[in-house]
């Protein structure tokens, strides 16, 4: 596994199975955080995620700068585990960022990587149209992220009830 895309929707098991295929590769396993905690209910997300990973992780945030972060913790002796592209997604949106732009460069980042890379995201397509522009923009935004990502890595599993199905394989 060189590049792997976990796709599925809340508490699908999505960060459990990205968790363990980065586990499993017996590299120093390298955590990279896109969420930001503003309130107490996501600061106790985030609580949760660190308590479910052991002292051998180190941890990098990085809410907007995701590629640079990326080429930063990228080694031959290293998984780098990226949890989530959805928060990036929102909070670039928020920052009134390229998403584009960032997203390509992202990709550029996921192509020269120099150890192996697991990527998280949440399929937001398969609810109702949302009711706002701004989550209209937020999923549509999020569509595309999800789709440019899955082209660029070689693979991609979405996690159902916890249970892996192979969308596109190595």
């Amino acid at each position: 596994m060189t590049s792997l895309l976990a796709l599925g929707g809340a508490r699908s098991g999505k960060s459990r199975y990205a968790q363990n295929r980065a586990e499993a590769t017996g590299l120093v396993p390298v955590f990279i955080a896109t969420a930001q905690g503003f309130d107490a209910e996501m600061r106790a997300r985030i609580d949760r995620h660190r308590a479910d990973r052991d002292a051998a992780w180190s941890t990098i945030e990085a809410p907007l700068a995701l590629p640079e972060a990326l080429a930063t913790a990228s080694a031959p002796d290293r998984v780098v585990l990226v949890d989530c592209l959805t928060l990036w997604t929102s909070n670039l949106l928020l920052a009134q960022e390229d998403i584009p732009a960032m997203t390509g460069q992202l990709v550029s980042a996921l192509s020269a990587a120099r150890g192996p890379v697991i990527l998280v995201s949440n399929e937001v397509g398969w609810g109702i149209v949302p009711d706002n522009a701004l989550a209209r923009a937020f999923r549509d935004e999020a569509g595309r992220v999800n789709q440019r990502v899955a082209a660029a890595v070689d693979e991609v599993q979405l996690i159902v009830a916890g249970l892996p199905l192979a969308l596109k394989a190595r």
